[in-house]
């Protein structure tokens, strides 16, 4: 295998179930008599390769097998079926904290895990300083880390792991837990990492950091794999995964410019019309910065509904989200439609985007989300191009009007 490379063949990990709190000695003591457990499966059947180089984010549900998952190809829990085989320096970030000891110090536990991490005294030794300046956890680094917060214990942990390059990088949740400044630092590193050819391995629930540090995902749901494709098409069939409830259906549909296209909903209401207008009111599909743009939003109701709340939002071309509002929020809300009932909503915006790609999703539902009652949600509803004709350059994938003041 070529370094940083990983391959899962035919995993799987069940654990033992007893019904009765003797059993599990009984069957230790008596195995003649025959096994007194059923095997509850974690994960089943999982097959995927990742290649040198790749970012890969996993997704799913509390309880889906994503941190167990981890753990295995870590070997810090074995599988009860299946192969792990990777290639390469292995960096890991799992639970918080994970192989500190909490009666040691800061520096202590650096040199500890760093043998772990395959380096040599001396080379901790001479990365030791590096390692301290990145976590700025100052004076804390020669005291126990009993006395650490959960954000210090992050910052010590993921500056120990990428103190030298890995060529494999395995991220669960941990990072979440750090403040703010120090997210973005590590996303920077992680980022480099990235350009020099690190293989990453990404847990997470916040869409945009999938989106914007993988080029590809895995959707894990009751411990098999939904869904592996490109990011944006994975996070859109797990949001409508989300939300799926009794009597609720979720469609794929591969469009003619080769994306996948996500419609979940009970069909109670549906979208029958979708058009982007410019102020003048004729459809467009190239719009300026800046320029003052409608959309148009045709539903039909096919169920008498108690409450109907209508949003759109607006995405960027890796999926991550750019601005959404919905009627709830706009105090325009509808109560008691009828079945059969026909209506338009026109909303008007400002396309205050940056040069690029976009698209709109679309959404019928009550309250103020779909996860309450999900009439229909459409990713990938309608796309248009902003492009700059009459806006000062700038970048980003919003336009601020700014104004600037010389003072001397």
């Amino acid at each position: 295998m070529h370094t940083g490379s990983l391959r899962i063949s035919d995993l799987g990990k069940a654990y033992k179930q007893y019904s009765r709190r003797w059993a599990r000695l009984l069957e230790w003591i008596f195995p003649h008599l025959g096994c007194r457990h059923q095997l509850r499966w974690v994960l089943k059947d999982i097959n995927f390769t990742v290649e040198p180089g790749q970012a890969l984010g996993i997704v799913g549900i509390n309880g889906a097998g994503k941190s167990t998952l981890l753990k295995i190809i870590t070997g810090t829990t074995q599988p009860t079926t299946g192969t792990v085989s990777m290639a390469g320096r292995v960096a890991a970030m799992l639970e918080l904290g994970m192989g500190f000891h909490p009666e040691f110090t800061g520096r202590q536990n650096c040199y500890m895990a760093g043998q772990l991490l395959g380096l040599r005294v001396e080379e901790i030794s001479e990365l030791m300083a590096d390692i301290e300046d990145f976590a700025e956890i100052g004076d804390y680094i020669d005291r126990p880390v009993r006395v650490y917060s959960s954000g210090m214990q992050v910052r010590l942990a993921f500056s120990v792991a990428t103190a030298v390059r890995p060529d494999i990088l395995i991220i669960d949740e941990a990072l979440s837990v750090g403040d703010t400044y120090f997210q973005h630092k590590s996303f920077e590193r992680i980022r480099h990492f990235r350009t020099q050819g690190t293989t990453l391995l990404f847990v997470s629930h916040e869409k945009s950091v999938v989106q914007s540090l993988c080029d590809r995902a895995i959707l894990l749901d009751r411990g098999g794999i939904a869904r592996d494709g490109d990011p944006r098409e994975v996070l859109d069939f797990y949001n409508a995964l989300i939300a799926a409830k009794k009597n609720t259906r979720v469609t794929t549909t591969a469009l003619e410019n080769g994306m996948v296209q996500t419609v979940s909903g009970s069909g109670e209401a549906t979208i029958s019309g979708l058009t982007l207008r410019n102020g003048q009111g004729d459809p467009v599909e190239i719009v300026s910065v800046g320029e003052e743009v409608l959309l148009d939003v045709e539903i039909e109701a096919c169920a008498n509904l108690p409450e109907l709340v209508v949003g759109f939002l607006v995405k960027d071309r890796l999926g991550q989200s750019v601005y959404g509002t919905n009627t709830h929020h706009l105090q325009k809300k509808l109560v008691q439609v009828t079945a059969g009932e026909k209506m338009r909503y026109r909303f008007r915006f400002p396309a205050a985007f940056g040069v690029g790609s976009y698209s709109i999703a679309v959404a019928l539902h009550t309250q103020d989300t779909h996860l309450v009652a999900n009439y229909e949600w459409r990713d990938l509803a309608l796309l248009f191009q902003v492009v700059n004709s009459a806006q000062t350059p700038f970048v980003g994938v919003c336009w601020v009007q700014t104004q600037v003041e010389v003072i001397r």
